[in-house]
């Protein structure tokens, strides 16, 4: 395809060459060792480091064309055509998705934003839709890329919502499999940096918000308005939480445009009549002067303000209202979301992502509700991310809890005896009984070991996660595969 092509209409300056003869047939690169012959490389400014000082290597690799944000000082090729932009990040996705035939137009495309929920709602939403209507629903978010089962593999180089030029890969290999509706998570981050524009998005969900990567963001104001870029123009249709306070933002932001869900406020669907149990929550579910009697296979006020965005959204997308209820009360189990397994010693084992202090506190108190037990939290925070927020769950982990077990996250460049002590601190405010065993595999197995019938054991942070990052070193590691071989006794103590 002509750069010409890719730009046209796009505030462009040409520095070298001319986009009408640069022809980028081999894909578009932000990576400069993936880079090849006929390809286009856009040279991005990271956190880490600037990809305009890999121009050089991404034009001897091959490259036809380089998108920058200022002149290169190295001399260049005269082969290659140099154009310059006010900001790469921001050009992206138009380039993306013109390369790629702008494959979102040709499906529908849902984008769910929120401190919590994304991944729960993104597995809710096409479920519903798979088991309801019979469709082809495309997931993207923290758990991967998917066409109902099969894998759609793409080199991940983001934790959630992936890079424009990857995002627009992933939505043309979707539409090349008869994919009628994409479900993806929207994090903050994605969104101020331009990653889902020109994504065609049909529905946009708004969850809650909560802190949290506040390290990134600076104040609780700055990242409500990182998650309302979805709403300022990016999205046709909103569906937002009646019960958090933003939503008043969505609404005069996208008027006549807003469909609301909640519990305690007034919405378009709402629900009442609560019944939590260990195997799942009841409701009534009210809509447009209807009543209907709805369940969810997951306990807990949170995993119903999750449903009943599900069922808004489907619904605002043209969807039966029944079929799509009909279809919430049998969802599969959600990966390392409230994930729950009894061991054969009668202990129910719950693996869950809660690492923000929000999410922690209501998987505790619904675990509260129904544990007819002890409970034991066993759990860490994330290095090189929000410190604030550790002393604050190791707070509310004691709390609710009547034994914490603080171990690893993914401590990733940090001291993991500081992550510890930062947690302790929090924890010990309570006087709750606490132990540090900071080998995960140790402190799940401590948990089991002093855990008795009845008792429920609460492994947070990591969810349905393969591994740990220590250091500078990745290695394998899953929560719920490490309970289901302790309980097993496969593993050796």
């Amino acid at each position: 395809m002509k750069l010409s092509d890719l730009l046209a209409g796009y505030d462009h300056q040409v520095l070298q060459g001319d986009p009408e003869l640069a022809d980028v047939r081999a894909g578009i690169t932000y990576d400069s060792r993936r880079t090849t012959s006929g390809s286009m490389y856009i040279a991005m400014r990271g956190t880490r480091s600037d990809g305009h000082r890999y121009v050089r290597d991404a034009v001897e690799r091959g490259a036809v064309a380089v998108l920058v944000e200022h002149p290169i000082a190295e001399e260049l090729a005269p082969r290659v055509c140099v154009v310059q932009v006010a900001n790469t990040r921001a050009a992206v996705p138009t380039v993306a998705s013109r390369y790629f035939g702008e494959p979102a137009k040709e499906m529908n495309v849902v984008a769910v934003t929120g401190t919590n929920g994304k991944t729960s709602i993104s597995y809710m939403v096409e479920a519903v839709l798979r088991i309801g209507a019979k469709a082809r629903v495309g997931v993207i978010g923290t758990d991967g890329y998917r066409v109902g089962h099969e894998l759609i593999l793409v080199n991940r180089t983001t934790p959630t919502t992936p890079e424009s030029v990857d995002l627009h890969h992933i939505l043309r290999c979707m539409r090349d499999r008869g994919t009628g509706t994409v479900i993806m998570e929207a994090s903050s981050i994605a969104l101020t940096r331009h990653r889902v524009e020109c994504a065609d998005i049909d529905v946009g969900i708004f969850s809650n918000l909560t802190p949290d990567h506040l390290d990134s963001h600076g104040s609780m104001e700055q990242y409500k308005q990182a998650k309302l870029r979805l709403f300022s123009g990016m999205c046709r249709r909103a569906v937002a939480n009646a019960d958090d306070p933003v939503s008043a933002d969505i609404a005069a932001l996208m008027p006549g445009a807003v469909t609301t869900f909640g519990i305690d406020a007034a919405a378009d669907f709402r629900a009442t009549d609560l019944t939590v149990e260990a195997a799942g929550t009841r409701f009534v579910l009210h809509h447009d002067g209807r009543q209907r009697l709805a369940q969810v296979p997951i306990p807990g006020r949170f995993a119903v303000h999750n449903a009943l965005a599900t069922v808004a959204a489907c619904h605002v997308l043209g969807h039966d209202l029944d079929a799509v209820v009909d279809a919430l009360a049998v969802l599969p189990p959600i990966p390392g979301r409230f994930e729950t397994i009894q061991t054969p010693a009668g202990v129910s084992v719950v693996v869950d992502y809660a690492h923000s202090a929000d999410s922690l506190e209501k998987v505790l108190s619904t675990i509260g509700g129904f544990a007819p037990g002890r409970i034991i939290t066993v759990f860490g925070c994330g290095g090189d991310r929000d410190r604030t927020k550790r002393a604050l769950m190791g707070e509310i982990a004691a709390e609710r809890s009547d034994l914490v077990i603080v171990t690893n996250d993914n401590p990733r460049g940090e001291d993991p005896e500081t992550i510890a002590d930062q947690i302790i601190a929090g924890v010990a405010k309570t006087g709750t009984e606490h132990e540090r065993i900071l080998d995960r595999r140790a402190a799940i197995q401590r948990a089991l070991s002093v855990a008795k019938a009845g008792d429920v054991v609460l492994i947070a942070g990591k969810g349905a996660e393969t591994y740990q990052i220590i250091g500078g070193e990745t290695v394998h590691f899953n929560d719920m595969e490490t309970v289901q071989k302790l309980a097993a006794g496969s593993l050796a103590s």
